[in-house]
């Protein structure tokens, strides 16, 4: 096994795993080390845009040299934050925040007068407190979303269920469907991608896909989570929701070989949620196959306007 692994390490590993086994026609890139990536392989490896480098899990000095700027104030930071959306707004397929591993998603909009000194104290090296620093990141969480809708890219939101084990503030997990909704109400024109269903509390998060218009729910990691939870999901987001406001599939792995796995698993659970339905006779056989489509691939490249987005990127070039 092990000198077989070795003998497929090549260049084209990416499109043998996702587009030939695995039926993937794109998949979206969320970075662990940088804002965004620059790839070779745009068109399959479409890049999202982290804004949590921009409003809370800061680093100041490598993001404004990035672009030759200096951060003095909050208007400093702001001009930082317009050059990362105007060299990648166009390039990128969305942005991502993850901040839920670290806060509530309870952004509250926060005008600047009470933002701007805390970010100056933040800069003097002055300790903040909590309720001073949320301020803040509330604040700078909004302009990074008014900057995300100006570019049309749909915001996405990790509802806050944990990775790893023996930590889970599940009390604070279990909040995070009501800041959604709030997060919906607070900006009609932005488009929001709520994560993971937020496990173990999707009743409620299919509450506010069915009442907001602007509220996407997107099955990334949820297979793996937990697969018979994800077909009850699905069955019941399909009873209650606009279908084409849900994403069925999303690897969620950091290595590329995984997500053959996961793939698999997708499509037994969206086979057998389609199946009991028809069977329940809450859909006959002719919608179940056509709601089959939408499900697993239109609805993706409507939401994130993936044919002009692929125009630009079939157009692009680095060295321009």
């Amino acid at each position: 096994m092990q000198r077989k692994f070795e003998s497929i390490l090549k260049p084209g590993l990416y499109k043998h795993v996702l587009q030939e086994k695995a039926n993937i026609e794109s998949c979206h890139v969320n970075s662990l080390t940088n804002p965004i990536n620059e790839t070779e392989s745009p068109l399959l490896l479409m890049q999202d845009l982290r804004i949590d480098n921009f409003f809370s899990w800061f680093n100041i000095k490598e993001m404004a040299e990035a672009f030759n700027l200096e951060v003095n104030d909050m208007d400093d930071w702001y001009k930082v934050i317009d050059a990362w959306f105007d060299k990648y707004g166009d390039y990128a397929i969305g942005v991502k925040a993850a901040v839920a591993y670290s806060r509530d998603i309870d952004f509250v909009p926060t005008d600047y007068e009470d933002a701007s000194p805390v970010f100056k104290k933040m800069l003097n090296g002055e300790d903040l407190k909590p309720e001073q620093r949320k301020k803040m990141e509330d604040h700078l969480f909004w302009y990074s979303v008014d900057k995300s809708a100006e570019y049309n890219l749909p915001v996405k939101i990790h509802t806050g269920y944990y990775a790893g084990e023996n930590r889970m503030p599940l009390s604070r997990v279990a909040g995070n469907t009501g800041a959604a909704s709030d997060l919906c109400r607070h900006k009609p024109e932005a488009t929001f991608v709520f994560f993971h269903i937020a496990y173990p509390y999707y009743e409620q998060l299919l509450a506010v896909s069915k009442q907001y218009t602007n509220a996407v729910l997107d099955m990334c990691w949820a297979w793996i989570i937990n697969p018979v939870a994800s077909v009850d999901f699905l069955k019941k987001f399909i009873v209650t929701c606009p279908n084409n406001k849900v994403l069925t599939m999303g690897g969620d792995y950091i290595p590329v070989e995984p997500v053959l796995g996961h793939t698999s698993m997708a499509r037994q659970g969206v086979t057998q949620s389609l199946c009991e339905l028809v069977d329940q006779r809450w859909l006959n056989l002719d919608e179940a196959l056509i709601l089959t489509d939408d499900l697993m691939h239109q609805n993706a490249r409507k939401i994130f306007d993936m044919p002009n987005k692929e125009k630009f990127l079939k157009s692009h070039s680095w060295t321009t």
